[in-house]
Formats: structure tokens, sequence, C-alpha cells
């Protein structure tokens, strides 16, 4: 048995070259290969301690998945344009921390398709070789790039503008439950670009020629360690818990699914402090 302790932050993840995710769980100041534990016993213990991932801090409480108050209120990152992109109000001189939104939201982004258990858009700052962490945070088990646009505030008007004729969220539930179906994202990304194209050229008029750029990048697959998916999705809630324990079946998105049907995600839990025991 391994013992490991510390606070915990939102997996690490990447895909190997058969584009398996792999997962890596920071605790303290080590990492837990998550992918190799699949099928094993692990005991995980919260010790009664949150302590913010920005400031550190030690809260009763955690906001936005591992934020203290302050940090919460204050933070850009935790501002309600990170949610709603279109509302972006960098440009009015509003940001809260502007040297932060320069790096962060002054810069390219990619809007996507995915299929999460249903197809839906989205938005992500980086894609390398054709895959998005935030693809594999949200579970998608296919997604592909559609267009590299300026900012983030053009990133969400043109979210905005798929969202008359796609949904923009993804169902938990349904994504734990199953790997879905494929679908030809290639098709349906030519069906979507021809409907939206009236409002993609009046942000162009208004933020320029070079707002948006729609690239070619193939459709990708993206596989998760699963060997059984749960037929009852059975939410473990470790603040009124405590602990839990059981056979790891499998992880998707940010989710540990567990023998009984459990599953918890763990990046609702980032800043608690955790005692995790596992068999390796």
């Amino acid at each position: 048995m391994t013992t490991y302790s510390g606070n915990i932050r939102k997996m690490r993840v990447s895909v190997d070259d058969e584009h398996i995710a792999q997962y890596q769980l920071p605790i303290g100041e080590q990492n837990i290969g998550m992918n190799s534990l699949i099928g094993t016993e692990i005991q995980v213990q919260y010790q009664g301690e949150i302590h913010c991932h920005h400031c550190l801090k030690k809260t009763k409480k955690s906001f936005n998945q591992g934020y203290c108050y302050r940090c919460f209120i204050s933070l850009a990152q935790c501002d309600s344009c990170i949610i709603k992109p279109e509302l972006c109000h960098y440009h009015l001189g509003t940001c809260r921390e502007p040297q932060w939104g320069e790096a962060n939201c002054l810069s390219d982004h990619y809007v996507y398709l995915s299929n999460t258990g249903n197809i839906k858009v989205g938005i992500t700052r980086h894609v390398s070789d054709n895959v998005s962490s935030r693809w594999i945070d949200q579970g998608a088990t296919q997604a592909i790039a559609l267009m590299r646009v300026q900012n983030r505030l053009t990133s969400g008007l043109v979210e905005t503008a798929f969202k008359q004729h796609i949904g923009d969220k993804t169902n938990w539930r349904t994504m734990l439950k199953a790997c879905p179906e494929d679908q030809d994202l290639l098709s349906l990304k030519a069906q979507l670009l021809e409907k939206v194209q009236p409002e993609l050229d009046e942000i162009r008029q208004q933020h320029g020629l070079q707002a948006i750029n729609i690239i070619d990048s193939p459709a990708v697959a993206i596989h998760y360690p699963v060997t059984s998916y749960p037929e009852k999705v059975k939410s473990i809630n470790l603040d009124k818990e405590g602990e839990f324990s059981g056979t790891l079946n499998g992880i998707k998105g940010q989710y540990w699914l567990l023998d009984g049907d459990r599953v918890i995600n763990m990046r609702k839990y980032a800043g608690y402090f955790l005692q995790i025991d596992t068999e390796s």
C-alpha cells in the first residue's frame, strides 16, 4: 500500500500515441500516475482542510473549484466572462487584472465541436497536435477545431452564433454512462459554417477580416482508460461523506469511475487536503 497526502489540484491530462487519455493527480509535492491504478483498490480520506490553490490560504469553503472567496471575487480568471466570453470587458477598461487579461484573453482562441455524448460547440486557448486538454477534461470522444480567432471576446461572439444551432453544454451523466457513437464532425462542420456565415461576416466587419480564420484540421478521436461504465450514476459528495474506497474502474473527463456505479468529480475538490492510499 502506498500513501499520498496533501492538497490536490485538477488532474493533468494528455494523450499517448494511440490517443488514450493519460492522467496525473497533483497531490502535495507529488503526482500520482492514475492510469496504472485502473482496476485496483483505492482509498480516499478528506482531512478537513481546504487551501485556495491560488493564494494557498486556508479557507472554510471552496469557490469555483478551488478558490477562497477573496480570490473568487478579485481574480480575472474567476470573473463571469470566463464562463461567458462574449461578456469580456477588457476593452472597456474594467478588467479585474489587465495584465492577466492581456496574457490570457488577448491571444488566439479556437472554436471547436466535440462529442461528449451530445455534439456541442466550445472554445479553448490551446490545440497541440490537433488535441486540446479541454476536450479531455470534458470527456469528449471526438473533437475538431473549426477556426482560430484573435481573442476571447471574438471567440464568445462566434460561439454565440453557433449556439443558435447547437448546444454548448456537456451532460455529465450522459458522458459518464457510455462511449457514444461516432459522429461525422467534418460534415457537421460544413453544415454549421454555412448556417453561421452571416454572423461571421458581421463579426469580421466589426472586428476586422483577421478576426476569424477557418482552419483545416482533422477530427480526432480520444479514448479513455475505462474498464466498465456505470449503469446508474451515483455521485460521491466528499463534503458529506468524508471518505470513500473501492475499485477504480476508469477515468473520463475529470471524473473517477468506481465500482457500485459511483463517480466523483475530482476537479470539484481542488484545494482539498486528502490522504489517498493505493495498492501500488
